[in-house]
This record gives structure tokens, sequence and C-alpha cells, in this order.
């Protein structure tokens, strides 16, 4: 028994604190609950998440893991399509998302948005999220606060497991 100890013990450890290591910082997998990013993500689908993001950059269209600036959902985490990036002025009118005056293509919509909202501009290191299913998504066009900071970022969706079957 204490051959197997010595010999299993330190390699069980080493796995354990790696795993906790690449779960923390590196990439994580997560389970969709809601269907605020259908047709894109399905409710139940499995995400793997990049968390390095002090190594890529955030781009419009990225779907993001992030803390929301909600009341009492602090510590949830919401994934929606990163609409906008700091400095940018958005307003949804007319069934349209406009972005810095000019429309934007949305293909992955699969329907108009039935709600007009701003135009707001989004502050230093704050970004502003919308699910796809725009109409019945809890987004930050509904939220108080309609920006996420940086520091509540998690992490950007590398891979949607279910589209691999």
């Amino acid at each position: 028994m204490k051959k197997f100890l010595k010999q299993w013990v330190p390699s069980i450890a080493i796995g354990i604190v790696l795993s906790l290591f690449i779960r923390t910082y590196v990439a994580e997998a997560m389970r969709v609950p809601t269907g605020s990013m259908i047709p894109t993500i399905q409710i139940n689908d499995r995400l793997v998440v990049e968390k390095m993001l002090w190594l890529t950059s955030l781009k419009h269209g990225d779907i993001v893991v992030f803390n929301p600036p909600v009341p009492g959902d602090e510590q949830k985490k919401y994934v929606k399509r990163l609409m906008g990036l700091p400095g940018d002025t958005l307003e949804v009118k007319d069934g349209a998302l406009y972005r810095n005056g000019e429309q934007v293509d949305e293909p992955y919509l699969q329907e108009k948005m039935n709600y007009r909202f701003g135009p707001v501009t989004v502050p230093a290191d704050h970004y502003f999220f919308l699910g796809d299913n725009r109409n019945t998504s809890y987004d930050a066009h509904l939220w108080s606060t309609p920006f996420v900071a940086k520091d509540k970022l998690i992490g950007k969706v590398l891979l949607d497991v279910n589209d691999l079957f």
C-alpha cells in the first residue's frame, strides 16, 4: 500500500492542480441554460470558453461569457454577442441595430427587433452585449446599466461542442 501511495499520490495531486489551473485561467467547458442566443446556440449546448483574454483582442460579433451588471445576477454567467466596443455608439431603431450611425449586418438573427433602444455610447473599459434571440433575450437593452465592465468578462467562446456532432 505504501508503494502504491508513493507512486500515485504525486501524479494524482499534479493532475488535480493542473486541471484546476486550466479551468480557472485557460479554458472551461460551460452549458447554456437559456435560449437567449438561439439560433446560434441552443438551450443546453456545451461551449468551450477561452479565458486568456489578455492574449486575445475582442471584436464585434464575438460571443463572450461574462458576469452581468444586473442586481442579483452579478455572479451568474451570461453568454451574449459583443455588439459594442469602448467608444461605439449604438442604437436600435426600425428593427435594426446601428453602430456608429451605420446599420449592422446580422445574418444570424431570425427576426427583426421589435423595440427601440438608445442611442448610447460605450464608455472606456466597458462593452455592450446583445443576445441573438433579441426579442426574448434579457440583455443590455433591458438592463438598467447596459454596459459590462472589462473586469467582468470571463472568456470568449471558442467552440460549441454540439456543432461537432
